[in-house]
This record gives structure tokens, sequence and C-alpha cells, in this order.
């Protein structure tokens, strides 16, 4: 394996490719350590020892710290460790040892965003923002409906709280007030029968 390029990424940290492909990005003190330098032939002891021992401590470790701040899906994290130059295999390693640990699951991600955000926030809204954070759809479908089964849907109430701080009254509002309010809840991501319902009111769609 021959080293064929080293590029700066950071003050500290540099991107290295072997045989004309990227390989990792290392800290530029463990190119000395390593003594890996443009066209030196890398020997198989030290690669397996990077890919096997250093890089995957490093990225448990990232995954670790970055989760003491905050919780992460498993995609997030992901990125996260692309975005520092690791490698896949090296990637798939790190979010296979926080999940049995129980720091990261998707369904566990899915449960706490639910519970944080199911009384303020519409279903549609929830799924939208769970799926840009790479949660998959029948998993955020499955934890709401388990939800629901022990709690009463609250986006009724969520819809009602709106048009109250909106000042709706149907009886004197023009059609263009309401077709306003009402456009306004479509885009919070509440459907179209139950707006109507708290409306109280029919509208074209």
């Amino acid at each position: 394996m021959i080293v064929t390029q080293i590029t700066e990424v950071s003050k500290a940290r540099c991107r290295v490719e072997i045989d004309q492909e990227i390989a990792f990005v290392l800290y530029k003190g463990d190119l000395r350590i390593y003594h890996i330098k443009t066209g030196v032939n890398l020997p198989d002891e030290t690669y397996r020892s990077l890919m096997q021992d250093v890089l995957p401590k490093r990225a448990k470790l990232r995954c670790m710290n970055l989760l003491k701040s905050r919780d992460y899906t498993e995609a997030e994290l992901m990125r996260k460790l692309q975005t520092g130059g690791y490698p896949g295999c090296v990637i798939q390693e790190a979010i296979d040892y926080v999940r049995s640990y129980g720091y990261v699951g998707n369904r566990n991600y899915a449960e706490k965003y639910i519970d944080t955000y199911g009384e303020i926030r519409s279903y549609r809204r929830i799924e939208q923002d769970l799926v840009r954070k790479g949660i998959p759809k029948e998993i955020i479908e499955s934890v709401y409906q388990k939800k629901m089964e022990t709690e009463e849907d609250p986006e009724p109430a969520q819809i009602q709280k709106i048009l109250t701080k909106r000042g709706y009254f149907e009886r004197t509002m023009t059609r263009e007030e309401k077709m306003k309010i009402f456009a306004c809840l479509a885009r919070k991501g509440y459907s179209i029968d139950k707006i109507k319902r708290c409306m109280n009111c029919e509208m074209d769609e």
C-alpha cells in the first residue's frame, strides 16, 4: 500500500490517500508516529493498527462526547463521523458500540422526541422533523400509535389554542380571514378534517 497523497484539512489533521483512494483522516502527530509520508509504503501491520485500534477508539469517543451534550439519531452520528473523515467500517463499529449500551437508537430517539413535542406540534410536523434526522417513517408511526393507545389525541387542543391566540371567532370573521387561519394550520401539519371540525365551518380545500 503506497501513500499517494496527504492533504491538510485543518491545522491539526490531514487526509491520507492510499493507492489514490481516500483512506482516513489522521492527526499530524500520527503521521510522525507511524512514519506516514507521501510516496512511502504503508506496512500492513500499521494499516491494521490504525483501522482496528486507533480509529475505532477515537470514533467511539467522538460519539460519546457528542451524546453528552444532547441526543443524536444514528444517522446524525454517522454524518458527524463521516465529516470527521472516518472510514465506513469504523463508523459502523462506533455506532454499534454506542447502540449496544443503549446510548443511541432510532426508536428511543423517536420516543423522547414525541414525548417532548407531542403536545405542541402536529404529528405531520413531528414526522417531518424525525425523517430529516434519519428516523424511518415506520418507526415514527409505530411509536406514535403506541402513544395514542394510552393518551388522547393532542391535536384538537393544539388547534384550539392556536385559534384562540389568533382571535378566531367563527361568526364574525370574514371568509378571507378564516382562510388565512386555515392555511396557517395546514402549514403546521394539521389535517384538513381536524381543522374544519375545530373551526366549526366548511372551507374549500
